[in-house]
């Protein structure tokens, strides 16, 4: 699992159907440095599948690859990124 930040959404013209009732998101994942610092990164943005209603802003968890598809077992859904959560705080020691 990573934190990312969504930065956007992705609408869709035609999407599977396995995936409606939900919406997708574009996060950027963000390195330990980062979330201390506050400073943007530089990783190459994910597309999340998102059913909990994360905002733009937001730091997410992000679940990816297998894992990402654990939570609709025992149907397939063709995901790839997975919102798992949304984050209100943080606090670093």
């Amino acid at each position: 699992m990573r934190i990312a930040r969504v930065i956007g959404k992705l609408n869709l013209a035609r999407a599977e159907a396995s995936l409606t009732g939900a919406r997708y998101l574009i996060a950027v994942p963000l390195s330990l440095e980062c979330l201390r610092t506050g400073q943007a990164s530089s990783a190459e943005e994910l597309i999340v599948y998102d059913e909990m209603g994360a905002s733009e802003g937001q730091l997410i968890v992000v679940s990816e690859s297998a894992e990402a598809a654990a939570p609709f077992h025992p149907q397939q859904k063709p995901v790839d990124a997975y919102c798992a959560a949304i984050l209100d705080t943080m606090d670093f020691d």
